[in-house]
């Protein structure tokens, strides 16, 4: 929301009218043909670019005050080729200008003037002739490149064309530029620039006279130009060598992948290749003159005859051993060693990437791979960068036979137990997971046994990765680790708060003086309970399901309810879990899904003490409690004696009302020998008397202090449920007969203390008056209580086998004829007395 002050500008500014617009332009005029272009043109150019901007108009400046801001993209004031640009970028060039205006910048090239050009390449072939320009503009030697040209804005312009239209960039352009970045990256020249650096990438001492450029660690270079070599100054190529660094991926991702050739050619390709990695008698020089040539990676003259292509693959190659090879030198200043971190992964990604393309450069890359991950895998500072050597692994570790263990203990083990509250670490590797997710689970047998310690991720924060969880958590569900997932699920509030006490155990004191301590605090440092929080923090499954003694860390944890990072944790639970159930179904059998209810049953009790997340918890139980038993009647049969526990105590109607609702319908419902043979008239009774004995207790006295009032809907569940079983055992029709006639002279007889609404009373009688009346006639009774599936779902209208279909079409026939004569004339005896008869 914008701020009073703000509207009103913006207001003035959209109700400007025409002839004040026109004086504002004039007075602008003057301000931009005086030589000083003070505070007040800035402030001017300001107003303008508000007034543009406030409209969803886009206005035409008048021809000559677009000439003066066009003039002003090459000002030396930044701030005024940051204005110019912004106007103009709010505006439409004149009518058929806009070749000319691209022609016109095209020599003043800076990011600004970039930006104002793509916005105003209104077609693809006005961003096709941008394009054209740019990269015939690389073909131009220095001396006859245009004044103030420089090719340092070229790159990222066509980076961005890349992104947005690379169907603007023809085969011709792709080979041209290929070219020149071999020349950038690898024959850049090795000396120092004469000025001072521009600023961004590198600082070091003053030097009057051209240096070598040096290495981070300050010794000389001996080798090619890299970003990760220091100097004074730069050139314009070493600059162009940044740039192409910078761009490198996204161009081989985009142009160059391995064409499809012909069998003959690609081995040809392949075996060159091959031979270029034993091959380093000869010197491949550039055009370029003053080419430095590598004393460490020069490779054979045989790389000339490959295709531009093919040979910015081998060069791109080169350069990324090399900065491997940079960043183990220690650096000197923590910038420049950070700068190291950020050149290894792209370094990385761009090898996995040429190794993609062309499968026999694995076997070349995969020494350097190998020695850097035992390099850094000690330095959990260097997690970040082990992420695309991980990647790396993944794709080409089955092709070079490698054993990849080691890796996966380390990404999936340490990293989530040690840096679990590494915000970004946690987006990279959540991101390396669900992009590369079909192969983990190909290529990682023991991927799913890391689920407690990828959920720490989600315990520690939940809001930033839950949308990586939701795709995520099916591929951990397995038959094997479903139980043990569904009590981690449950259990993620108690990691969320046992995560905070291990961080906080390392920070604060053992004890404070004068302080107020955590109970919880205490508890995790006690040895007697250390193993409780252990369990919580273990980071592979497999140590069993939950723990002996829940009850008591939740007792210790129950200060933790109200600690923000807990409550968020806690409420996504809920639609985790609504997830792993949808899972669990399609993965588990009919004795493991009965494992599962025996979970919820149990667990229904044992949650972290926070209201909401209980009710919401107890929300999805039922709901997928009734799911399971509709999809296998017989698990009712199977875990009969637990759900009659939960059912049979009373206080579960106040403290769990709605999964002891489900439970007692599910009884009511599946319970018959209809569903399952096993199912007894003893256990039918055993179940009847046990409904039949909590219906009594909470409609004969009051309710337990604290405990409110039975919900209305729990009676009638249970009114209908032991009709339901007395249908199906006729012994037990005249107790429930009896039952709901007390009921009914209760109701009348004046203030009932259960059920204060009178309009949910007069509900619950009239429920057991239509009961009563239906199990007069226990035939009929066991009709409507247990109607057959068949009955419950019919199919009349499909099955060809009974003549409803016919008669269906039939009706409906007639009923259109007869709906068409009464819109004319009215309808025949004869057809009236068809209508009757269907």
């Amino acid at each position: 929301m914008y701020s009073h002050g703000s509207e009103s500008l913006i207001k003035q500014a959209r109700e400007i009218q025409e002839s004040e617009l026109q004086k504002f332009y004039s007075r602008l005029m003057k301000l931009l043909q005086g030589k000083d272009l003070g505070h007040e043109t800035v402030d001017c150019l300001q107003r303008l670019h508000l007034i543009l901007s406030a409209t969803k108009y886009t206005r035409t400046l008048p021809p000559d005050l677009q000439k003066r801001l066009k003039s002003l993209l090459s000002s030396p004031v930044e701030q005024l080729q940051v204005l110019s640009s912004a106007v103009l970028r709010e505006t439409l060039p004149l009518a058929g200008e806009e070749a000319n205006y691209i022609q016109e910048n095209n020599s003043q090239l800076n990011s600004h003037t970039a930006a104002l050009l793509l916005a105003q390449a209104g077609s693809r072939d006005v961003v096709s002739s941008l394009c054209a320009q740019l990269l015939r503009g690389l073909e131009n030697r220095p001396s006859e490149a245009p004044p103030n040209h420089s090719l340092t804005h070229t790159l990222p312009i066509v980076n961005t064309v890349l992104s947005h239209s690379p169907e603007c960039i023809t085969e011709d352009h792709v080979t041209l530029l290929s070219k020149k970045l071999v020349d950038w990256l690898r024959y850049a020249s090795t000396t120092q620039g004469g000025g001072a650096s521009s600023g961004g990438f590198f600082t070091a001492s003053r030097s009057r006279q051209p240096q070598p450029i040096t290495e981070m660690d300050g010794t000389v270079s001996g080798d090619f130009f890299t970003v990760l070599c220091v100097g004074q100054g730069f050139t314009e190529d070493q600059w162009m060598n940044v740039y192409s660094f910078s761009m490198l991926r996204h161009w081989l991702l985009t142009f160059h992948s391995v064409s499809s050739g012909s069998i003959a050619d690609t081995a040809n390709r392949l075996q060159l290749s091959l031979s270029l990695s034993h091959s380093f008698s000869n010197d491949d020089r550039s055009e370029i003159d003053g080419s430095v040539v590598s004393m460490v990676s020069a490779t054979s003259s045989s790389s000339r005859l490959l295709p531009p292509k093919e040979r910015l693959r081998e060069k791109a190659f080169q350069y990324c051993q090399r900065l491997i090879e940079q960043s183990d030198r220690k650096a000197q200043k923590r910038t420049d060693s950070d700068l190291q971190k950020a050149c290894l992964v792209e370094a990385v990604c761009i090898l996995d990437c040429v190794c993609v393309e062309d499968a026999s450069m694995v076997y070349r890359a995969f020494p350097c791979i190998k020695a850097l991950f035992g390099r850094l895998s000690s330095d959990l500072s260097f997690a970040r960068v082990l992420l695309p050597v991980a990647q790396f692994y993944l794709n080409h570790g089955e092709m070079a036979a490698v054993d990849c263990e080691a890796v996966w203990k380390l990404v999936f083990g340490r990293f989530p137990a040690e840096l679990f509250n590494d915000p970004f670490l946690a987006h990279e590797l959540l991101r390396f997971l669900r992009l590369n997710l079909e192969s983990v689970q190909l290529r990682v047998p023991h991927y799913t046994c890391y689920f407690p310690n990828l959920l720490k991720f989600l315990a520690w924060d939940s809001p930033a990765v839950v949308d990586d969880f939701v795709d995520l958590l099916p591929s951990l569900v397995t038959s094997g680790t479903a139980l043990e997932l569904l009590h981690t699920l449950l259990d993620l509030p108690c990691l969320s708060a046992t995560l905070l006490l291990q961080l906080r155990s390392t920070c604060l004191p053992i004890s404070e003086s004068g302080g107020r301590g955590l109970a919880s605090m205490d508890a995790f440092r006690n040895p007697s309970f250390r193993g409780l929080f252990l369990f919580l923090l273990r980071s592979e499954a497999g140590s069993g399901d939950t723990i002996d003694r829940l009850s008591t860390l939740l007792e210790f944890l129950s200060e933790a309810a109200d600690w923000p990072r807990v409550v968020r944790c806690a409420q996504t639970v809920p639609i985790l879990l609504h997830i792993f159930f949808n899972t669990v179904i399609t993965v588990a059998d009919k004795t493991l899904l009965g494992q599962v209810i025996l979970v919820l049953l149990e667990r229904s009790s044992l949650l972290l003490n926070i209201p909401e997340y209980i009710k919401d918890v107890h929300r999805v139980f039922s709901h997928q409690l009734l799911r399971l038993c509709k999809l296998h009647p017989s698990l009712v049969m199977d875990q009969s004696h637990e759900l009659l526990d939960l059912a049979g105590a009373t206080s579960n109607v106040y403290s769990k009302e709605e999964i002891y609702t489900h439970v007692v319908w599910v009884l009511g419902e599946y319970l018959s020998v209809s569903y399952d043979s096993r199912c007894s008239v003893r256990l039918i009774t055993s179940c009847f008397e046990a409904l039949e004995a909590v219906l009594f207790e909470i409609t004969s006295s009051a309710s337990p202090p604290g405990g409110g009032r039975p919900a209305p809907r729990v009676i009638t569940t249970l009114m209908n449920a032991l009709a339901k079983l007395a249908s199906r055992s006729h012994d037990l029709i005249p107790r429930v007969s009896l039952f709901l006639s007390k009921l009914r002279n209760i109701s009348r007889s004046g203030a009932v203390p259960w059920c204060a609404d009178e309009e949910d009373l007069v509900s619950i009688v009239t429920l057991g008056e239509e009961l009563c009346s239906l199990l007069k006639t226990p035939g009929v009774a066991q009709s409507v209580l247990n109607p057959p599936p068949h009955v419950t779902a019919p199919r009349w209208h499909r099955d060809t086998n009974v003549a409803m279909p016919l008669q269906l079409r039939a009706l409906t026939r007639l009923t259109q004829a007869h709906t068409s004569q009464t819109q004319h004339t009215p309808a025949s005896p004869s057809t009236k007395h068809q209508l009757r008869v269907l």
